[in-house]
């Protein structure tokens, strides 16, 4: 095998001339009994001696014939040998050592969350004491985004669960002969609890994503830079106009959400059980007392503050890049939504016993 040419980087960095020498070189690949004669060689730096080395199996063949100063480039390449990466060591501490990182982490959002707290809290005495300062425009948009725009999703979610929970309650009750009390197990489970869960998780997933990325991009514009050179407070134009449009809208899309879902019911407990709506009206007052009313209202009133609280926090610890702004609204939304089921266990565990008779 006699080769020629130009063999340096310059001259196989072309796809082409890769693809040819390795074309030419594959079939000799590990074949001891074939000569070489690379002295016809015009040029030859480490790149093209590589080529070489590869084709002969990482080893010098029987028949070498080299011109003078190719000596070189094999010969290092002989003494470097293959590069071994070291064998990482499991460190028995990295268990302890990502459990202390994460609590750590969680302490610092728990401190960056309870800031935002008071921050709120401030602005909102603030708007309190001069009303007529206060950024009515923000508060009624933000209601309009959070509330109004949900009124289809909500609806529709609530209304299919209704049917679903009327269908299932049906066929349990029917079997020990309790038909009439499915309006008192659907109104109950209903105004309760689904309600208010049902309509915070939608809005927690669209509106609490919103408020996250808005906020994201507006880091990523530099636009909340902008507003403190201007002397515009974050907390008072932009975090406590969401709070406060959250803590309106949400007990009215959760009296929405009631209402689908018990139409839903109704629907259901009409083909099913052959109910009337006459009927199901008419017992539902009996069936729930007002204190549960009550609860599913200040249900919403304290998931609506949470998920603006916790979309705000996200939103604001957001870095100017669009990877940190989209897993920022990705952990904005799980995080809300889990401190709302939360929420509601502990609306459960502290109101036990209250509304029923």
């Amino acid at each position: 095998m006699t080769a020629s040419g130009t063999w340096q980087v310059h001259a196989l960095a072309h796809d082409n001339a890769i693809k040819a020498v390795e074309a030419q070189l594959k079939p000799l690949l590990g074949d001891k009994n074939v000569s070489w004669d690379l002295s016809q060689i015009a040029s030859m730096d480490h790149i093209g001696a590589q080529y070489f080395w590869n084709a002969w199996g990482k080893a010098r063949p029987a028949q070498l014939t080299l011109a003078p100063g190719q000596e070189e480039f094999f010969k290092r390449i002989e003494e470097t040998g293959p590069l071994e990466m070291p064998a990482s060591r499991a460190n028995r501490l990295t268990p302890v050592m990502k459990l202390g990182m994460a609590i750590l982490l969680f302490f610092e959002h728990l401190k960056g969350f309870i800031a935002l707290v008071g921050q709120v809290t401030q602005d909102t005495a603030r708007f309190i004491r001069h009303p007529l300062r206060g950024p009515w425009r923000e508060i009624s948009a933000n209601i309009y985004h959070a509330g109004f725009q949900a009124l289809g999703i909500t609806a529709l979610v609530g209304f299919l669960i209704g049917v679903v929970l009327s269908y299932l309650s049906a066929q349990q009750l029917r079997a020990f002969g309790g038909d009439i009390y499915l309006v008192n197990l659907l109104g109950m489970s209903v105004i309760r609890e689904l309600g208010p869960l049902l309509a915070a998780i939608l809005v927690a997933g669209r509106s609490g994503s919103s408020i996250t990325a808005q906020l994201g991009v507006m880091r990523v514009t530099e636009e909340l830079d902008a507003m403190l050179v201007m002397g515009i407070s974050h907390g008072f134009r932009l975090i406590m106009p969401k709070v406060l449009a959250l803590a309106i809208s949400m007990p009215l899309l959760v009296i929405w959400t009631d209402t689908a879902a018990l139409i839903g019911g109704m629907v259901a407990a009409k083909t099913e059980l052959n109910l009337s709506a006459g009927y199901f009206i008419q017992k539902l007052p009996d069936a729930v007392p007002l204190a549960n009313y009550m609860i599913g209202l200040g249900k919403g009133v304290v998931f609506g503050i949470l998920i603006a609280l916790i979309s705000c926090h996200f939103g604001l610890r957001i870095k100017a890049n669009t990877e940190s702004l989209g897993r920022g609204t990705t952990t904005a939304v799980v995080t809300a939504i889990t401190v709302v089921i939360l929420a509601d266990a502990v609306f459960a565990i502290v109101f036990n016993g209250v509304g029923y008779r």
